[in-house]
């Protein structure tokens, strides 16, 4: 009978480890799952900023092509005035001036 007590005891003692086990496992899960909550949102957030970016780049690289053919239209403005400009020098038989 001291015998059977005894496995009933040690039972008893191993059931409430194993217990306290698996409150210690289910509590690392709770903060494991709460910690996966919070990098996710953190992702969600930089994912929303990094498509924010890119619809940022997109506006400056589409602004920065139309600034380069106004540009580009504006030199080649320049040199065919500068050119009829010579033309006319040239046409009125002075020299240019090359200081």
């Amino acid at each position: 009978m001291a015998a059977v007590e005894g496995d009933a005891a040690e039972m008893r003692r191993m059931n409430a480890e194993l217990i306290e086990e698996l409150k210690r496992s289910e509590e690392r899960e709770a903060r494991a799952r709460q910690e996966l909550g919070l990098v996710w949102e953190r992702l969600r957030v930089a994912e929303e900023a990094e498509e924010r970016l890119c619809t940022q780049l997109g506006e400056l690289e589409a602004e920065t092509v139309e600034q380069a053919r106004a540009y580009h239209a504006r030199v080649v403005s320049l040199a065919e005035q500068l050119a009829q400009a010579q033309k006319l020098i040239l046409e009125a038989g002075l020299s240019p001036s090359m200081d």
